[in-house]
């Protein structure tokens, strides 16, 4: 038991001594401010019962707690119990009182505690679940293109002077269309680990103007898709945004790419963003074949997210979309798909440090 305690009190944290602290104080300050007016001395452990529950749930480990417990035994019975700054256990009815008062404080904070590392625990196999379905996704999303990588090699190699020029072409430009793709997914699972790492050291947020992050995503997106138009919706005023511009970016180039692999028909994409009370609203929507109903629940979990008709496997992008979702929670923000009549809609939200007065819009075309 000893050797228990001594354990724990080495592992305590200041953080949590202080909100201990902190907690007890103000139940002190509380039962001293209602002692003058209060007709009996009732409301004094129920006060330091809730501060108990309070600690338990703002502070890891149960040593906070018991300690909280047992200074509200002494501590109402010292301060706030006839007669008052005096230990007296004697007094009629009141050892009752006291026991059952270190008997519910202790409950309560056992409870709170396991409640708290229940919780722990279900966020940890969520992390775990997520883990497997990127694993299971890499595997997929590795072999089909590196096959096709080595194939087209292979093919150019062995043929020598007998393939024509232009076929040789079209095997290399496919080879490092496939190589490219890769590097980009080889970043986003860079991302992920960063980010489940330390999430506080990951990112690097600045304030940044939504639009310019806008056009720089599309600017970077018709490089590579120079067929598919892209639509610009910003604000009037400026929209300064706390954020790591870099994973923006990236956020939306993902969302971009998977609008164009897997809308299939996909001949426009529309960027917006605007303000939205605390938040700022940043939406990605196209003219493609859309999401199926089944696939929206599960959409940014890492599993393949292509259509029941899609057929070009080499290009699931259940990664990025893992990636995005990885991005946007370390920001403090939400993101979703939605089903608009037509194509595929999806937004994401970062927390504004000063809301935008006025959030009328005003549409530019990208050219």
């Amino acid at each position: 038991m000893k050797r228990f305690f001594a354990k724990r009190f080495l592992n305590l944290n200041l953080k949590d001594v202080i909100k201990t602290a902190a907690t007890l104080a103000v139940a002190c300050a509380v039962c001293f401010l209602l002692l003058p007016v209060s007709q009996n001395d009732f409301h004094a452990p129920l006060i330091f019962v809730l501060a108990v529950l309070l600690i338990s749930l703002n502070t890891n480990g149960y040593i906070y707690g018991i300690f909280g417990s047992i200074f509200a035994v002494f501590g109402v019975n010292y301060a706030f119990t006839y007669p008052y700054f005096n230990l007296n256990f004697s007094i009629a009815g009141y050892p009752l009182t006291f026991l059952c008062t270190f008997a519910v404080s202790i409950v309560v904070s056992t409870l709170t505690t396991k409640v708290k590392q229940s919780e722990s625990l279900r966020l940890e196999s969520q992390r775990e679940m997520m883990r497997s379905n990127l694993l299971r996704a890499i595997s997929h999303d590795l072999r089909t293109p590196l096959t096709s990588i080595i194939g087209s090699i292979n093919a150019v190699l062995e043929s020598g002077d007998a393939m024509p020029q232009s076929d040789k072409t079209r095997l290399l430009s496919d080879a490092k269309s496939d190589a490219e793709w890769l590097v980009a997914m080889v970043e986003n699972l860079l991302s992920i680990t960063r980010i489940q790492a330390d999430p506080t050291q990951s990112l690097h947020k600045e304030p940044q103007a939504a639009e310019e992050i806008l056009y720089e995503t599309a600017s970077r997106f018709r490089k590579q898709y120079p067929n598919i138009k892209v639509d610009i919706l910003i604000p009037d005023e400026v929209l300064m945004v706390p954020m790591d511009a870099m994973l923006i970016v990236q956020v939306l180039t993902n969302l971009m790419a998977n609008s164009a692999i897997h809308g299939q028909t996909t001949t426009k994409i529309a960027l917006s963003v605007r303000a939205s009370g605390s938040e700022t609203e940043f939406n990605v929507s196209d003219n493609g074949v859309g999401i199926s109903k089944r696939k929206l629940k599960t959409l940014f979990e890492g599993g393949e997210i292509s259509s029941d008709e899609q057929t070009d496997g080499s290009r699931s992008m259940g990664i990025g979309l893992s990636v995005c979702k990885a991005i946007i929670t370390a920001h403090g923000g939400r993101i979703w798909a939605d089903e608009p009549e037509s194509g595929a809609s999806v937004t994401f939200t970062l927390p504004l440090e000063e809301v935008a007065e006025n959030d009328n819009q005003a549409e530019n075309t990208y050219n």
